[in-house]
């Protein structure tokens, strides 16, 4: 049985995480919103993900809102045996109206609010990694990371993050509070944030991108990419995820499914070695 031990490690403070992790928001409801259609699968589903060496889950209170968090603490609370080396990144920052609605909210209350609703929601005394989900453009940043960094010094974060960034906001961002790790959008058909991948990897900042297994047209039957996928084979989404892995050191992919067939093939894409001219021959893909 493969296991993520294949794709490499990363450490925060005391806690080393393989490097490819499980994310969450594919377990509640449609659009994000509501209820789990099946809360026994994605229970079994987030046990799975830890008997298959992911340690690493990333999660949100915007998710549900709180139907990925009250998941995890059912599954895994109180946190001991298997379940004890378990790293947690949440994030704070956006208000839900509805499926598919998304509103930024960085005010200092609220963002407190929302910080002490995981501790309670996860079943935790303090988060592992809390990534701000969006940066309010209304707030003042250093109001926003200002309170975060606040309950950072109260023991209730002991890493943060930033999500959807460019690197002006990280630089103006690391003045208020170290910055351990962005979240953005980052896969083989959307690379437009190069240049925030490669300032992360220069300065040892984890970078987590979401939605990694996005491939478009690229899989089309006779593309390179399928090419390639059939030359491992593999499917041209475990390709895509070998990529990731092999992109950055500092690349922490979190793919997330219901479907357990789903969560054992992007596990299995961590056994991938692509070689050189394979991985050049995607990164030159538009």
């Amino acid at each position: 049985m493969t296991t993520t031990t294949a794709a490499g490690t990363l450490t925060l403070g005391d806690k080393t995480f393989n490097r490819l992790g499980y994310g969450t928001m594919q377990l509640p409801g449609s659009g994000v919103w509501g209820p789990s259609a099946d809360p026994e699968n994605a229970r079994r589903v987030l046990a799975k993900a830890v008997d298959l060496g992911i340690n690493f889950f990333d999660t949100a209170d915007a998710y549900g809102p709180f139907t990925s968090n009250l998941l995890m603490r059912d599954t895994f609370a109180p946190y001991q045996g298997n379940y004890k080396n378990i790293f947690i990144s949440t994030k704070v920052g956006q208000t839900r109206q509805g499926p598919n609605l998304w509103t930024p909210d960085g005010r200092p209350d609220y963002l407190r609010q929302q910080v002490e609703l995981n501790l309670r929601t996860l079943g935790v005394d303090s988060i592992d990694l809390l990534f701000l989900h969006r940066i309010d453009p209304k707030i003042p940043l250093e109001d926003q990371l200002g309170e975060l960094k606040k309950m950072q010094d109260e023991g209730k974060i002991k890493h943060l993050g930033l999500s959807q960034v460019k690197i002006p906001e990280l630089q103006a961002a690391e003045k208020i509070a170290h910055t351990d790790a962005v979240q953005n959008l980052y896969n083989v058909t959307d690379r437009s944030d190069e240049d925030v991948l490669d300032y992360a990897e220069q300065h040892k900042i984890v970078f987590v991108p979401w939605f990694p297994l996005a491939t478009g047209k690229l899989a089309n039957e006779g593309s390179v990419l399928k090419k390639i996928a059939d030359k491992y084979q593999a499917s041209p989404a475990q390709i895509a995820l070998a990529w990731l892995l092999k992109r950055s050191p500092m690349m922490l992919p979190i793919p997330g499914t219901a479907n357990l067939d789903h969560l054992a093939q992007n596990v299995a894409a961590t056994a991938i070695k692509l070689s050189d001219n394979d991985f050049q021959a995607i990164a030159n893909l538009k």
